[in-house]
Protein backbone atom coordinates (compact mmCIF):
# COMPACT_ATOMS: atom_id res chain seq x y z
CA UNK A 1 0.00 0.00 0.00
CA UNK A 2 3.05 2.13 0.15
CA UNK A 3 3.89 2.98 -3.51
CA UNK A 4 5.29 5.74 -5.15
CA UNK A 5 5.96 7.77 -1.60
CA UNK A 6 8.77 10.55 -1.65
CA UNK A 7 10.69 9.25 1.70
CA UNK A 8 12.48 12.19 3.65
CA UNK A 9 15.17 10.82 6.19
CA UNK A 10 16.75 11.89 8.89
CA UNK A 11 14.62 14.25 10.45
CA UNK A 12 13.20 15.00 14.14
CA UNK A 13 11.80 17.48 16.17
CA UNK A 14 9.99 18.04 19.58
CA UNK A 15 9.44 20.63 22.76
CA UNK A 16 8.77 20.90 26.04
CA UNK A 17 5.26 19.92 27.14
CA UNK A 18 3.00 20.47 30.31
CA UNK A 19 0.34 17.34 31.03
CA UNK A 20 -3.18 19.10 30.81
CA UNK A 21 -6.37 16.87 31.48
CA UNK A 22 -9.39 18.57 29.82
CA UNK A 23 -13.38 17.28 29.84
CA UNK A 24 -13.82 16.09 26.02
CA UNK A 25 -17.33 14.97 24.58
CA UNK A 26 -17.85 11.41 25.62
CA UNK A 27 -15.53 9.79 22.90
CA UNK A 28 -16.85 6.97 19.81
CA UNK A 29 -15.42 4.03 20.16
CA UNK A 30 -15.78 1.84 17.02
CA UNK A 31 -14.57 -1.48 15.74
CA UNK A 32 -10.91 -3.17 16.26
CA UNK A 33 -10.43 -0.85 19.14
CA UNK A 34 -10.16 2.35 17.32
CA UNK A 35 -10.92 5.54 18.81
CA UNK A 36 -12.41 8.30 16.64
CA UNK A 37 -12.64 11.50 17.75
CA UNK A 38 -12.96 14.90 15.62
CA UNK A 39 -12.25 18.53 17.28
CA UNK A 40 -14.23 21.70 17.27
CA UNK A 41 -11.17 22.93 14.15
CA UNK A 42 -11.94 19.69 12.02
CA UNK A 43 -8.75 17.73 13.05
CA UNK A 44 -9.72 14.76 12.99
CA UNK A 45 -8.05 12.25 15.76
CA UNK A 46 -7.92 8.34 15.54
CA UNK A 47 -6.34 6.44 18.57
CA UNK A 48 -5.94 2.63 18.57
CA UNK A 49 -4.11 1.36 21.87
CA UNK A 50 -1.38 -1.37 21.29
CA UNK A 51 -0.25 -2.14 24.66
CA UNK A 52 2.53 -4.98 23.59
CA UNK A 53 5.45 -2.25 23.89
CA UNK A 54 5.99 0.90 25.58
CA UNK A 55 6.35 2.51 22.34
CA UNK A 56 3.66 4.92 20.33
CA UNK A 57 3.60 6.05 16.84
CA UNK A 58 2.13 9.27 16.08
CA UNK A 59 1.35 10.59 12.45
CA UNK A 60 -0.44 13.88 11.20
CA UNK A 61 -1.70 13.26 7.57
CA UNK A 62 -2.86 16.14 5.20
CA UNK A 63 -4.86 15.40 2.42
CA UNK A 64 -2.03 17.12 -0.22
CA UNK A 65 0.47 15.19 -2.68
CA UNK A 66 1.56 15.60 -6.03
CA UNK A 67 -2.34 14.66 -7.77
CA UNK A 68 -3.48 17.96 -6.42
CA UNK A 69 -0.92 19.65 -8.34
CA UNK A 70 -0.71 21.83 -11.58
CA UNK A 71 1.59 22.68 -14.02
CA UNK A 72 3.74 25.33 -12.65
CA UNK A 73 4.06 23.92 -9.37
CA UNK A 74 4.35 20.53 -9.77
CA UNK A 75 6.92 19.18 -6.73
CA UNK A 76 5.81 22.03 -4.61
CA UNK A 77 4.07 18.84 -2.19
CA UNK A 78 7.22 17.56 -1.85
CA UNK A 79 9.55 20.27 -1.44
CA UNK A 80 7.48 21.64 1.69
CA UNK A 81 7.48 18.61 3.03
CA UNK A 82 11.40 19.21 3.38
CA UNK A 83 10.76 22.78 4.46
CA UNK A 84 8.59 21.52 7.50
CA UNK A 85 11.77 20.56 9.44
CA UNK A 86 13.50 23.73 8.60
CA UNK A 87 12.16 25.65 11.23
CA UNK A 88 9.34 27.63 12.88
CA UNK A 89 8.35 30.82 14.44
CA UNK A 90 9.30 29.10 17.38
CA UNK A 91 11.46 26.32 16.50
CA UNK A 92 15.47 27.11 14.33
CA UNK A 93 15.95 25.11 11.66
CA UNK A 94 17.14 21.83 12.74
CA UNK A 95 16.09 22.11 16.09
CA UNK A 96 12.70 19.66 15.50
CA UNK A 97 15.04 16.60 14.39
CA UNK A 98 17.39 17.55 18.10
CA UNK A 99 14.67 17.71 20.08
CA UNK A 100 12.65 14.53 18.91
CA UNK A 101 16.44 12.47 19.21
CA UNK A 102 16.86 14.29 22.45
CA UNK A 103 13.56 12.49 23.23
CA UNK A 104 15.12 8.88 22.54
CA UNK A 105 12.77 8.96 19.68
CA UNK A 106 12.91 8.55 15.13
CA UNK A 107 10.98 10.43 13.09
CA UNK A 108 10.58 10.67 9.01
CA UNK A 109 8.08 12.06 6.36
CA UNK A 110 6.68 11.00 3.61
CA UNK A 111 4.99 12.81 0.23
CA UNK A 112 2.64 10.63 -1.78
CA UNK A 113 0.09 11.21 -4.79
CA UNK A 114 -2.37 11.69 -2.81
CA UNK A 115 -0.98 12.77 1.05
CA UNK A 116 2.06 13.65 2.67
CA UNK A 117 2.46 12.52 6.08
CA UNK A 118 4.67 13.12 9.09
CA UNK A 119 5.87 10.65 11.49
CA UNK A 120 7.63 9.72 15.05
CA UNK A 121 8.11 6.94 17.09
CA UNK A 122 9.09 7.20 20.56
CA UNK A 123 8.66 5.36 24.22
CA UNK A 124 4.71 6.31 24.96
CA UNK A 125 5.29 8.97 28.06
CA UNK A 126 6.89 10.96 25.20
CA UNK A 127 3.87 11.93 22.97
CA UNK A 128 3.09 15.24 24.24
CA UNK A 129 6.66 15.92 22.75
CA UNK A 130 5.59 14.60 19.51
CA UNK A 131 2.17 16.91 19.79
CA UNK A 132 3.33 20.07 20.62
CA UNK A 133 5.63 19.95 17.99
CA UNK A 134 3.72 18.57 15.62
CA UNK A 135 0.99 21.38 16.67
CA UNK A 136 3.34 24.31 15.94
CA UNK A 137 4.39 23.49 12.61
CA UNK A 138 0.80 22.98 11.42
CA UNK A 139 0.17 26.69 11.69
CA UNK A 140 3.43 28.29 11.90
CA UNK A 141 5.95 27.31 9.88
CA UNK A 142 8.63 29.79 8.98
CA UNK A 143 9.87 29.28 5.36
CA UNK A 144 12.62 31.39 5.06
CA UNK A 145 13.99 32.36 1.47
CA UNK A 146 17.33 31.45 2.90
CA UNK A 147 16.66 28.24 3.85
CA UNK A 148 14.13 27.40 0.89
CA UNK A 149 16.96 27.62 -1.68
CA UNK A 150 19.64 25.20 0.00
CA UNK A 151 16.78 22.85 0.11
CA UNK A 152 15.27 23.70 -3.42
CA UNK A 153 18.85 22.46 -5.06
CA UNK A 154 18.71 19.28 -2.63
CA UNK A 155 15.66 18.69 -4.12
CA UNK A 156 17.17 19.43 -8.02
CA UNK A 157 19.91 16.36 -6.81
CA UNK A 158 18.05 14.63 -5.57
CA UNK A 159 15.46 14.62 -8.74
CA UNK A 160 19.07 14.21 -10.97
CA UNK A 161 20.01 10.96 -8.87
CA UNK A 162 16.91 9.31 -8.61
CA UNK A 163 15.43 9.89 -11.85
CA UNK A 164 17.29 11.72 -14.68
CA UNK A 165 20.19 9.02 -13.76
CA UNK A 166 18.07 6.01 -12.89
CA UNK A 167 17.04 4.47 -16.33
CA UNK A 168 13.91 2.72 -14.98
CA UNK A 169 12.71 5.75 -12.52
CA UNK A 170 13.11 8.10 -15.49
CA UNK A 171 10.83 4.67 -17.83
CA UNK A 172 8.50 4.85 -14.82
CA UNK A 173 7.90 8.58 -15.18
CA UNK A 174 7.80 8.91 -18.72
CA UNK A 175 5.47 5.56 -18.63
CA UNK A 176 3.25 7.49 -16.68
CA UNK A 177 3.34 10.50 -18.55
CA UNK A 178 2.12 8.61 -21.22
CA UNK A 179 -0.38 6.52 -20.26
CA UNK A 180 -2.56 9.20 -17.97
CA UNK A 181 -3.82 12.28 -19.97
CA UNK A 182 -5.98 13.70 -17.61
CA UNK A 183 -5.44 12.38 -14.67
CA UNK A 184 -3.39 13.97 -11.94
CA UNK A 185 -1.55 10.68 -11.52
CA UNK A 186 1.01 11.86 -14.64
CA UNK A 187 2.60 14.45 -12.41
CA UNK A 188 5.91 12.90 -10.83
CA UNK A 189 5.77 13.14 -6.91
CA UNK A 190 9.58 14.87 -7.18
CA UNK A 191 7.92 17.51 -9.86
CA UNK A 192 9.12 18.05 -13.49
CA UNK A 193 13.05 19.82 -13.73
CA UNK A 194 11.71 23.12 -15.18
CA UNK A 195 8.95 23.75 -12.15
CA UNK A 196 11.78 22.71 -9.79
CA UNK A 197 13.80 25.41 -11.91
CA UNK A 198 11.00 28.21 -11.80
CA UNK A 199 10.21 27.52 -8.05
CA UNK A 200 9.59 30.13 -5.90
CA UNK A 201 9.41 30.02 -1.78
CA UNK A 202 5.65 32.24 -2.40
CA UNK A 203 4.53 29.07 -4.04
CA UNK A 204 5.43 26.93 -0.72
CA UNK A 205 3.83 29.96 1.39
CA UNK A 206 0.37 29.67 -0.79
CA UNK A 207 0.50 25.68 -0.62
CA UNK A 208 1.18 25.61 2.69
CA UNK A 209 -1.70 28.22 4.05
CA UNK A 210 -4.07 26.31 1.40
CA UNK A 211 -3.31 22.69 2.50
CA UNK A 212 -1.98 22.60 6.28
CA UNK A 213 -4.47 23.07 8.59
CA UNK A 214 -6.51 21.27 10.90
CA UNK A 215 -9.46 20.52 9.06
CA UNK A 216 -7.38 18.86 6.32
CA UNK A 217 -5.64 16.40 8.47
CA UNK A 218 -5.77 13.44 10.46
CA UNK A 219 -3.80 12.75 13.55
CA UNK A 220 -3.40 8.93 14.18
CA UNK A 221 -1.60 7.31 17.24
CA UNK A 222 -1.05 3.62 18.04
CA UNK A 223 0.46 2.57 20.94
CA UNK A 224 0.39 2.00 24.30
CA UNK A 225 -1.94 4.71 25.19
CA UNK A 226 -5.18 5.50 26.65
CA UNK A 227 -7.19 6.58 24.45
CA UNK A 228 -8.97 9.70 26.43
CA UNK A 229 -5.85 11.00 27.90
CA UNK A 230 -4.20 11.18 24.27
CA UNK A 231 -7.54 12.85 22.84
CA UNK A 232 -7.22 15.36 25.88
CA UNK A 233 -3.78 16.15 24.81
CA UNK A 234 -5.00 16.43 21.07
CA UNK A 235 -7.04 19.60 22.75
CA UNK A 236 -4.48 20.76 24.28
CA UNK A 237 -2.15 21.33 21.59
CA UNK A 238 -4.03 21.17 18.38
CA UNK A 239 -7.57 22.61 19.04
CA UNK A 240 -5.98 26.18 19.37
CA UNK A 241 -5.42 26.06 15.85
CA UNK A 242 -7.21 28.10 13.31
CA UNK A 243 -9.09 25.97 10.23
CA UNK A 244 -8.55 27.47 7.05
CA UNK A 245 -11.04 27.33 4.28
CA UNK A 246 -10.69 24.09 2.04
CA UNK A 247 -11.80 23.55 -1.37
CA UNK A 248 -11.65 20.43 -2.99
CA UNK A 249 -9.66 19.88 -6.03
CA UNK A 250 -11.68 20.02 -9.03
CA UNK A 251 -12.38 16.44 -10.66
CA UNK A 252 -9.92 15.80 -13.19
CA UNK A 253 -11.18 12.80 -14.28
CA UNK A 254 -8.89 10.16 -16.67
CA UNK A 255 -10.98 9.64 -20.21
CA UNK A 256 -11.71 5.79 -21.57
CA UNK A 257 -8.30 4.87 -22.93
CA UNK A 258 -8.99 4.02 -26.96
CA UNK A 259 -6.17 1.93 -27.85
CA UNK A 260 -2.99 0.23 -26.45
CA UNK A 261 0.02 3.08 -26.06
CA UNK A 262 3.35 2.30 -26.64
CA UNK A 263 6.41 4.11 -26.16
CA UNK A 264 10.64 3.60 -26.19
CA UNK A 265 12.78 5.46 -23.41
CA UNK A 266 16.30 5.78 -24.47
CA UNK A 267 18.83 6.45 -21.78
CA UNK A 268 22.25 5.09 -20.66
CA UNK A 269 22.01 2.28 -18.82
CA UNK A 270 23.22 -1.43 -18.87
CA UNK A 271 20.41 -3.52 -19.46
CA UNK A 272 17.05 -2.92 -20.84
CA UNK A 273 13.62 -2.71 -19.14
CA UNK A 274 9.96 -3.24 -19.46
CA UNK A 275 6.86 -1.96 -17.95
CA UNK A 276 3.46 -2.61 -18.65
CA UNK A 277 0.36 -1.32 -17.41
CA UNK A 278 -3.43 -1.54 -17.67
CA UNK A 279 -5.85 1.18 -16.27
CA UNK A 280 -8.12 -0.31 -13.58
CA UNK A 281 -10.69 0.85 -10.63
CA UNK A 282 -9.47 1.56 -7.16
CA UNK A 283 -11.98 1.32 -4.48
CA UNK A 284 -14.94 3.76 -4.88
CA UNK A 285 -14.26 3.49 -8.32
CA UNK A 286 -15.15 0.48 -9.23
CA UNK A 287 -18.69 -1.07 -10.90
CA UNK A 288 -18.60 -4.02 -8.33
CA UNK A 289 -17.15 -3.66 -4.71
CA UNK A 290 -15.65 -6.98 -5.41
CA UNK A 291 -13.61 -6.05 -8.56
CA UNK A 292 -10.56 -4.03 -6.46
CA UNK A 293 -10.13 -7.05 -4.07
CA UNK A 294 -10.09 -9.42 -6.85
CA UNK A 295 -7.35 -7.58 -8.79
CA UNK A 296 -5.53 -7.59 -5.38
CA UNK A 297 -5.78 -11.52 -5.71
CA UNK A 298 -4.71 -11.68 -9.73
CA UNK A 299 -1.76 -9.38 -9.01
CA UNK A 300 -0.67 -11.44 -5.94
CA UNK A 301 -1.40 -14.95 -8.50
CA UNK A 302 1.47 -13.17 -10.45
CA UNK A 303 3.67 -12.31 -8.24
CA UNK A 304 2.68 -13.12 -4.28
CA UNK A 305 6.16 -14.52 -3.31
CA UNK A 306 8.64 -17.55 -5.07
CA UNK A 307 5.68 -19.93 -5.85
CA UNK A 308 4.15 -17.27 -7.89
CA UNK A 309 3.56 -17.49 -11.17
CA UNK A 310 6.02 -14.80 -12.49
CA UNK A 311 8.71 -16.24 -10.23
CA UNK A 312 8.30 -19.84 -10.93
CA UNK A 313 7.20 -19.89 -14.42
CA UNK A 314 9.41 -16.71 -16.21
CA UNK A 315 12.50 -16.63 -13.68
CA UNK A 316 13.25 -20.31 -12.34
CA UNK A 317 10.87 -22.28 -15.19
CA UNK A 318 11.54 -20.93 -18.54
CA UNK A 319 14.13 -18.04 -17.65
CA UNK A 320 12.93 -15.59 -19.62
CA UNK A 321 13.49 -12.51 -17.12
CA UNK A 322 16.09 -12.47 -14.78
CA UNK A 323 13.54 -10.08 -12.92
CA UNK A 324 9.58 -10.33 -13.01
CA UNK A 325 6.91 -8.27 -10.57
CA UNK A 326 3.24 -7.59 -10.54
CA UNK A 327 1.52 -4.39 -8.49
CA UNK A 328 -1.71 -2.87 -7.77
CA UNK A 329 -3.13 -1.00 -5.32
CA UNK A 330 -6.46 -0.60 -4.19
CA UNK A 331 -6.28 2.30 -1.92
CA UNK A 332 -5.83 5.29 -3.62
CA UNK A 333 -8.10 8.46 -4.15
CA UNK A 334 -8.04 8.20 -8.17
CA UNK A 335 -8.38 5.06 -10.41
CA UNK A 336 -4.52 3.10 -11.61
CA UNK A 337 -2.70 0.74 -12.90
CA UNK A 338 -2.19 -2.89 -12.80
CA UNK A 339 1.22 -2.78 -13.43
CA UNK A 340 3.80 -5.41 -14.53
CA UNK A 341 7.47 -5.32 -15.03
CA UNK A 342 10.66 -7.06 -15.64
CA UNK A 343 14.40 -6.98 -16.96
CA UNK A 344 14.96 -10.39 -19.54
CA UNK A 345 17.63 -12.64 -18.41
CA UNK A 346 20.88 -12.91 -20.29
CA UNK A 347 20.49 -14.10 -23.76
CA UNK A 348 16.51 -13.19 -23.96
CA UNK A 349 15.37 -9.97 -25.10
CA UNK A 350 12.44 -7.65 -24.38
CA UNK A 351 10.49 -8.92 -26.73
CA UNK A 352 10.38 -12.38 -25.42
CA UNK A 353 10.17 -11.16 -22.27
CA UNK A 354 7.03 -8.99 -23.16
CA UNK A 355 5.54 -11.91 -25.13
CA UNK A 356 5.94 -14.36 -21.69
CA UNK A 357 3.98 -11.48 -19.55
CA UNK A 358 1.17 -11.06 -22.10
CA UNK A 359 0.98 -14.97 -21.92
CA UNK A 360 0.28 -14.58 -18.73
CA UNK A 361 -2.30 -12.34 -18.76
CA UNK A 362 -4.09 -14.37 -21.84
CA UNK A 363 -3.59 -17.01 -19.63
CA UNK A 364 -5.69 -15.60 -16.46
CA UNK A 365 -8.47 -14.55 -18.76
CA UNK A 366 -8.38 -17.94 -20.41
CA UNK A 367 -9.04 -20.19 -17.45
CA UNK A 368 -9.93 -19.92 -13.67
CA UNK A 369 -6.84 -19.47 -10.94
CA UNK A 370 -6.71 -23.20 -9.29
CA UNK A 371 -8.16 -23.88 -6.44
CA UNK A 372 -5.26 -25.22 -4.60
CA UNK A 373 -3.37 -22.51 -6.23
CA UNK A 374 -5.74 -19.74 -4.97
CA UNK A 375 -5.79 -21.11 -1.49
CA UNK A 376 -2.16 -20.98 -1.03
CA UNK A 377 -1.56 -17.52 -2.65
CA UNK A 378 -4.88 -16.40 -0.48
CA UNK A 379 -2.97 -17.77 3.14
CA UNK A 380 0.36 -16.02 2.34
CA UNK A 381 -1.17 -12.27 1.37
CA UNK A 382 -3.61 -12.78 4.48
CA UNK A 383 -0.54 -13.69 6.26
CA UNK A 384 1.58 -10.85 5.20
CA UNK A 385 -1.56 -8.92 6.00
CA UNK A 386 -2.01 -9.71 9.38
CA UNK A 387 2.09 -9.70 10.71
CA UNK A 388 1.69 -6.40 9.14
CA UNK A 389 -0.26 -5.37 12.05
CA UNK A 390 2.67 -6.55 14.89
CA UNK A 391 3.93 -3.35 14.50
CA UNK A 392 2.56 -0.05 15.77
CA UNK A 393 3.74 1.82 12.52
CA UNK A 394 2.14 0.18 10.11
CA UNK A 395 -1.02 -0.22 12.14
CA UNK A 396 -0.93 3.76 11.89
CA UNK A 397 -0.13 3.40 7.83
CA UNK A 398 -3.08 1.78 7.27
CA UNK A 399 -5.65 3.84 9.32
CA UNK A 400 -4.02 7.20 8.42
CA UNK A 401 -3.56 6.08 4.40
CA UNK A 402 -7.45 4.96 4.50
CA UNK A 403 -8.90 8.55 6.09
CA UNK A 404 -6.90 10.11 3.80
CA UNK A 405 -7.68 8.91 0.51
CA UNK A 406 -11.45 9.55 1.64
CA UNK A 407 -12.24 5.34 1.88
CA UNK A 408 -12.85 5.82 5.71
CA UNK A 409 -10.34 3.91 8.11
CA UNK A 410 -12.89 1.22 9.08
CA UNK A 411 -12.09 -0.53 5.78
CA UNK A 412 -8.59 -1.95 7.84
CA UNK A 413 -11.19 -4.58 9.04
CA UNK A 414 -12.79 -5.17 6.59
CA UNK A 415 -9.56 -5.88 3.94
CA UNK A 416 -8.92 -9.72 5.00
CA UNK A 417 -12.52 -10.85 5.07
CA UNK A 418 -12.59 -9.37 1.52
CA UNK A 419 -9.77 -11.06 0.30
CA UNK A 420 -10.66 -14.23 1.61
CA UNK A 421 -14.16 -14.16 -0.58
CA UNK A 422 -12.33 -13.77 -4.02
CA UNK A 423 -13.42 -16.34 -6.06
CA UNK A 424 -11.45 -18.13 -8.95
CA UNK A 425 -14.35 -16.58 -11.07
CA UNK A 426 -14.28 -12.99 -9.98
CA UNK A 427 -10.66 -13.13 -10.48
CA UNK A 428 -11.04 -14.38 -14.00
CA UNK A 429 -13.82 -11.72 -14.63
CA UNK A 430 -11.24 -8.48 -13.53
CA UNK A 431 -8.68 -9.99 -16.00
CA UNK A 432 -11.32 -10.46 -18.66
CA UNK A 433 -12.49 -6.85 -18.07
CA UNK A 434 -9.37 -4.80 -17.21
CA UNK A 435 -6.64 -6.85 -18.39
CA UNK A 436 -7.77 -5.56 -22.43
CA UNK A 437 -4.78 -4.52 -24.95
CA UNK A 438 -7.72 -0.97 -25.79
CA UNK A 439 -6.29 -0.10 -21.82
CA UNK A 440 -2.98 -1.20 -22.06
CA UNK A 441 0.25 1.04 -21.80
CA UNK A 442 3.93 -0.60 -22.50
CA UNK A 443 6.90 1.04 -22.42
CA UNK A 444 10.41 0.00 -22.78
CA UNK A 445 13.77 0.92 -22.19
CA UNK A 446 16.44 0.71 -24.68
CA UNK A 447 19.88 0.81 -23.12
CA UNK A 448 22.47 3.56 -24.68
CA UNK A 449 26.02 3.70 -23.95
CA UNK A 450 26.80 4.48 -20.37
CA UNK A 451 28.83 7.46 -20.16
CA UNK A 452 31.88 5.92 -18.64
CA UNK A 453 30.94 5.12 -14.83
CA UNK A 454 28.32 8.02 -13.99
CA UNK A 455 24.96 6.57 -14.96
CA UNK A 456 25.95 3.34 -12.60
CA UNK A 457 27.57 5.27 -9.45
CA UNK A 458 24.52 7.82 -9.41
CA UNK A 459 22.48 4.54 -9.79
CA UNK A 460 23.39 3.11 -6.76
CA UNK A 461 23.54 6.44 -4.72
CA UNK A 462 19.91 6.42 -5.57
CA UNK A 463 19.32 2.91 -4.04
CA UNK A 464 15.73 3.16 -4.64
CA UNK A 465 12.88 1.32 -6.70
CA UNK A 466 10.85 3.23 -9.41
CA UNK A 467 8.67 5.83 -8.46
CA UNK A 468 10.32 6.38 -4.75
CA UNK A 469 13.07 9.36 -3.71
CA UNK A 470 14.40 10.51 -0.65
CA UNK A 471 14.13 14.10 0.20
CA UNK A 472 17.02 14.74 2.11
Amino acid sequence: MLDNLSIAPRRGAAVLFAALGLALAPLTPAAAAVVEHTLDNGLKVLVKRDARAPIVTSQVWYKVGSSYEHGGVTGVSHLLEHMMFKGTENLEPGEFSRIIAENGGDENAFTGRDYTAYFQTMAADRLPVSFELEAERMRRLALPEDEFLKELEVVKEERRLRTDDDPESLTYEQFNAAAYEASPYRIPIIGWASDLESMQVEDLRRWYRQWYAPNNATLVVVGDVEPEAVLALAEAHFGPLAPEPITAPKPRVEPPQRGEKRLRVQAPAKEPYLLIGYKTPALGHAEAPWEPYALEMLSSVLDGGTSARLSRELVRGERIAASAGASYSAFSRLPGMLLLDGTPAKGRDVQALEQALLAQVERLRREPVAADELARIRSQLIADKVYEKDSVFYQAMQLGQLETVGLGWELVDDYVEQLSAVTPAQIQAVARKYLVPEARTVAVLEPQPLDGDAPQTAMARAGQSRGQTDAQ
